[in-house]
C-alpha cells in the first residue's frame, strides 16, 4: 500500500490544499485551531480526563498527581491475542495496545507540584505542545511524528530542587508458579502471567543508562511483543531496579531543564527485537535534544493543518463550540490514526486502565467505521489508510471464511473480528457450523464435538457470537448460548465486506487514483458483491425476488427475513462492483451477473435500511433523555432547529454500560466520552458530529457508483451560523466557499487533477466564471458544468459580482 501512495495524487492534493494562503476565504490558520486547544486550571478528576499526545502510532492520556506526572504508553500495533485463542472465552477478558505505565515522580518529602491552587495544563493543538505548570515546575511534552518517542522536558525552579524519578511500570504482574522457571525469571527481572494456554511475559531491562520493559505474548503459534525504552539527557542519572514489576532512573536534582525520551515499538514477528528497534528511537531522538523534536513536530502538524479546514461562528456560541469539537476530532485522529492498524474503538491510544478494557481487543465495524466515514472530505486520506491495512490485510482469512462458515464465494469480513481475521476452522466443525449458521441443522442438534470446540473461543467474536458468558463448573468452563439458537448479536451480519469497499469507491472517487481501485478497493468490492450473489440463503421466490432469509439487521432483529441492514448493502454494493469492473475493464462475465441480482432483489426498506455510506447526519436517531449538560454544552435553540439539534445533540450519552462501574457516564474536559464502560472511552460522538458537518457544508456523493450528482454546499445550513471551508470534493476538487451573514459570496474550487466539476448552483441564478483571476464565462442553471485544468484556480460568483477576499478569522 505504501508504494500506491507514493506513486497516487495524494502529494498533488497535499500540494493543492498547501496553497491555502492565497485562497479567496481567508481564515487564520494557527488561530482557528486555537480555539479547539485544551486549557485546565485544576488537574485531572481522574486519569480518563487526561490530555491526549500522539503521533499516530503510540500515544498516551497526560494527567497528574499532586506529586507527579502519569502515563499509560499505548500502541496501535500490540495485539496480546488472535482469533486462534482459547484461552479467553469470557467477554472483555482478552486485551491489546497496552505496553507500560510511566510515573515521572517530581516530588518527595517536599511540597506537592501539582495543586488546585497551583495548576494550569494546556494542549495547544496547532502544534500538539502539551505544557503543565506546578508549583516551582513547569513541563513540556510532545509526540515525535517522525519516530516513536514522546519527549518531556521539564524545569525545576524550586528553590530546592527534588531528583527526578521515573518508573517504568508492568502493567500485569502477579507471581505464579513455573516448574523450573521460576528463580530463572525471578534473576532476569522478569514476570511470566499465564492464562489457560496463554503467556504474557514482561521483563525489565538496563541497557547503558536507559531502561525497558518488555512484553511478549505466546499462544500456540502465535506471537506478539512490544517494548518501552525512556533515557535521560541534560542531568545525571541512575537506573535501577526498584522491584520485581518496576524499573527506575532517577535524575538528579537540580535547577533547570532536564529532558525525558519516552521510546516505544511492537513486533509481530519473532525475529525482530522490540527492545533494540525502541532503543534505536531514543538514539535518534537524543541526537535532535527538545527543540529540534519540538520543531518537527510543529512541522509536521502545521502542514496538517493546512490541508483543509472548517470554521464556524454564531453570537449565540453554538457554532463555535461545533467548531471546536470538529478540529478536535481532526487532531484526535492525527494523533491516533497513522499506524499499521487503526486504533481500537473502545480506548483508541488513551487507555489508562492497564489491561481493562470493556469489549476487549477485537475491532467492531459499527464503532470502528464511525471514525473513519466521510472523514475524506478533510483531505487527509492517509489517516483512513490504517483501516484499509487492517481489513485488507485479513483478505484471504475472509475469503477462508466466506466458503468454510457461509459456503459462499467472496469474501465475510466479521463484524466483530480479532485483527487478523477469522481462523481457519478444522473441516468437521466447518461443516457443522456452516449448516447451523444457515439454519439447515437445528441448533439443538448440534454434537458434542462442536460445543467442545466453540467452548472456549472468545464470545465477542462474531463467528462465536451465539454464546452468552459461560458459568464454572467443577473447575470446568461451561459456555451458555443466549437462548436464541445460532443467532447473536453480530453472528449474521453479513455487509461489512460491502461498507468497507464503499469507503474503498469512495477513496478511487475522491483521488482517480486507478491503481488504488485495481490493488486495493475492487478485490474488496468484488468479494463482497461474490459473497451475496453466492449466499445460499439469497433465493429467487415465487415473486419473481430475490429474499434474503436468515440474517440480523445490525445488531437487532435477529434470524430475520430481508433484514433491511443487508437488503441496502445488497442494493449498494452490486452498482458499485459493476462501476469499478467497468472502470478496469474486468469481470465482462460478472457483470450482468451481478446486474441481474441488482435488478431483481428485494425492495429497500422504507427509510433506506441505512448501510452507513457517510451520507448521514451525524445521527438521525432520535434524542433522548440523556444530554450532556457540562460545561460548553449549549442547549439547541433559534433559526433552523432540527439540523442544530443534530449537530448539538452529539452531547448526549444515550444508553450506557455498567454506569456504576464507570462512576457515571460523562464527557470529560478532554472531550472524550466515557459510556460503554470501564477502559472503553471513545470519541465517536464528535467523529459523528465531524461526518455531518462534511455532509451539509460540501457533499460530493462519493458514495455512488456514478460521477453525474453535482457537488452541493451549505445544504440546509442555519443562516445564522457563519461559516467557512475547503475541503475535498469527489473528482479531487478543492473546494473552498463561505456563508457570511446569510449570503455565500463565492465558490472557489482547485483542481489538481483536471476534469469537469458540476456543482449545483448555490445562488439558483446566472454567475460568472473566473480562472486563475480574469473572468472566462458565464453560466446558468440549477447544475453548473465546467471543464478545469490541472493547477487552475476557478472562482464562482454571482453574475456581475467581482472576487474578492472574504476575511471570515
Amino acid at each position: 500500500m505504501d508504494r500506491l501512495l507514493i506513486a497516487s495524487v495524494l502529494p498533488a492534493l497535499a500540494a493543492v490544499a498547501a496553497g491555502a494562503a492565497d485562497s479567496l476565504i481567508q481564515v487564520d490558520r494557527p488561530r482557528l485551531v486555537a480555539r479547539a486547544d485544551l486549557v485546565y486550571d485544576s488537574p485531572a478528576s481522574r486519569p480518563e480526563e487526561g490530555m491526549p499526545l500522539g503521533n499516530g502510532r503510540m500515544g498516551s492520556l497526560v494527567w497528574t498527581t499532586p506529586s507527579a506526572l502519569k502515563l499509560q504508553i499505548n500502541r496501535v500495533d500490540v495485539h496480546a491475542m488472535d482469533s486462534t485463542t482459547t484461552s479467553f472465552p469470557r467477554a472483555d477478558s482478552d486485551y491489546s495496545s497496552g505496553c507500560g505505565f510511566v510515573d515521572i515522580n517530581l516530588a518527595d518529602a517536599g511540597e506537592d507540584v501539582f495543586t488546585p491552587t497551583a495548576f494550569r495544563q494546556r494542549l495547544s493543538l496547532y502544534d500538539a505542545l502539551m505544557s503543565v505548570q506546578g508549583r516551582g515546575v513547569t513541563a513540556r511534552a510532545l509526540a515525535w511524528p517522525d519516530r516513536d518517542v514522546m519527549a518531556f522536558e521539564i524545569e525545576d525552579q524550586r528553590a530546592q530542587p527534588a531528583a527526578v524519578n521515573i518508573d517504568l511500570r508492568m502493567l500485569r504482574y502477579q507471581q505464579q508458579y513455573h516448574p523450573r522457571l521460576t528463580y530463572k525469571l525471578a534473576q532476569d527481572n522478569t514476570v511470566m502471567f499465564r492464562t489457560a494456554a496463554h503467556t504474557a511475559t514482561s521483563r525489565l531491562g538496563i541497557f547503558g543508562g536507559r531502561i525497558t520493559l518488555t512484553q511478549e505474548f505466546r499462544e500456540g503459534s502465535f506471537h506478539g511483543a512490544s517494548a518501552v525504552a525512556i533515557g535521560v539527557t541534560g542531568r545525571p542519572a541512575r537506573a535501577r531496579i526498584l522491584n520485581q514489576s518496576t524499573v527506575q532512573l532517577s535524575a538528579a536534582p537540580g535547577k533547570g531543564r532536564l529532558l525525558i525520551l519516552i521510546a516505544s515499538a511492537a513486533a509481530q514477528d519473532p525475529a525482530h527485537n522490540a527492545a533494540e528497534q525502541a532503543l534505536a528511537h531514543l538514539a535518534a531522538a537524543e541526537q535532535r535534544g527538545f527543540e529540534g523534536l519540538r520543531q518537527a513536530a510543529a512541522e509536521w502538524w502545521r502542514s496538517f493543518w493546512s490541508r483543509a479546514m472548517v470554521h464556524l461562528h454564531s453570537d449565540s456560541g453554538q457554532a463555535d463550540f461545533v467548531e471546536a469539537n470538529y478540529t478536535y476530532n481532526l487532531y484526535l485522529m492525527g494523533a491516533s490514526s497513522r499506524g499499521a492498524y487503526p486504533p481500537r474503538f473502545g480506548g483508541l491510544l488513551w487507555f489508562t486502565d492497564g489491561d481493562l478494557s470493556r469489549w476487549g481487543s477485537q475491532y467492531w465495524w459499527a464503532n470502528t467505521s464511525a471514525y473513519y466515514s466521510n472523514l475524506m472530505p478533510a483531505n487527509r486520506l492517509e489517516l483512513i489508510d490504517p483501516m484499509f491495512k487492517l481489513y485488507g490485510n485479513m483478505y484471504e482469512a475472509a475469503a477462508l471464511a466466506a466458503r468454510q462458515q457461509w459456503g459462499a464465494e467472496g469474501i465475510w469480513i466479521p463484524e466483530t473480528t480479532f485483527f487478523n481475521g477469522p481462523e481457519r476452522l478444522p473441516d468437521d466443525i466447518a461443516a457443522e457450523l456452516q449448516d447451523l449458521m444457515l439454519v439447515r441443522k437445528p441448533f439443538e442438534q448440534r454434537s458434542a464435538r462442536f460445543d467442545w470446540y466453540a467452548n472456549n473461543k472468545n464470545r465477542h467474536n462474531s463467528r462465536w457470537n451465539f454464546r452468552a458468558d459461560g458459568d464454572w463448573d467443577h473447575g470446568y468452563y461451561i459456555f451458555k448460548p443466549k437462548g436464541t439458537g445460532i443467532f447473536g448479536h453480530t453472528s449474521h451480519i453479513l455487509g461489512v465486506a460491502s461498507r468497507v469497499g464503499n469507503l474503498a469507491w469512495q477513496r478511487y472517487q475522491f483521488t482517480g487514483d486507478q491503481a488504488w481501485l485495481r490493488e486495493q478497493a475492487y478485490p474488496v468490492l468484488k468479494g463482497a458483491a461474490e459473497f451475496y450473489r453466492t449466499f445460499p440463503n439469497l433465493k429467487k421466490a415465487e415473486d419473481g425476488l430475490y429474499h434474503i432469509n436468515h440474517t440480523n439487521s445490525g445488531e437487532s432483529a435477529w434470524n430475520s427475513r430481508d433484514a433491511p441492514y443487508e437488503v441496502s448493502c445488497m442494493h449498494m454494493i452490486f452498482p458499485l462492483a459493476v462501476s469499478a469492473a467497468q472502470v478496469l475493464g474486468v469481470d465482462a462475465g460478472l457483470r450482468p451477473l451481478w446486474q441481474e441480482v441488482k435488478q431483481n432483489l428485494v425492495p429497500l426498506p422504507a427509510g433506506g435500511g441505512r448501510c452507513g455510506t457517510g451520507s448521514e447526519i451525524a445521527d438521525n436517531r432520535p434524542y433522548g433523555a440523556f444530554v450532556y449538560k457540562g460545561p460548553g454544552a449549549i442547549p439547541p435553540v433559534g433559526p433552523e432547529p432540527e439540523l442544530k439539534a443534530r449537530f448539538l445533540g452529539f452531547t448526549r450519552l444515550g444508553s450506557f454500560i455498567d454506569e456504576e462501574g464507570i462512576g457515571g457516564a460523562k464527557i470529560f474536559r478532554n472531550r472524550l466520552r466515557l459510556r460503554e464502560g470501564p477502559g472503553a472511552i471513545d470519541a465517536e460522538h464528535i467523529a459523528g458530529l465531524s461526518s455531518g458537518i462534511h455532509t451539509t457544508l460540501l457533499n460530493s456523493r462519493p458514495e455512488l457508483p456514478s460521477s453525474a450528482e453535482p457537488i452541493t454546499i451549505f445544504d440546509r445550513w442555519p443562516k445564522d451560523w457563519d461559516a467557512a471551508f475547503r475541503l475535498l470534493a469527489r473528482g479531487g476538487f478543492i473546494v473552498s466557499s463561505a456563508q457570511k451573514g446569510g449570503a455565500i459570496p463565492l465558490v472557489e474550487i482547485v483542481s489538481p487533477q483536471g476534469g469537469t466539476c458540476r456543482l449545483a448552483n448555490p445562488w439558483r441564478r446566472p454567475v460568472d466564471l473566473y480562472r486563475n483571476g480574469r473572468k472566462a464565462e458565464s453560466l446558468r442553471g440549477e447544475t453548473l458544468a465546467f471543464p478545469t485544468a490541472k493547477g487552475v484556480t476557478v472562482v464562482v460568483v454571482p453574475a456581475g459580482s467581482a472576487p474578492s477576499p472574504v476575511k471570515m478569522l
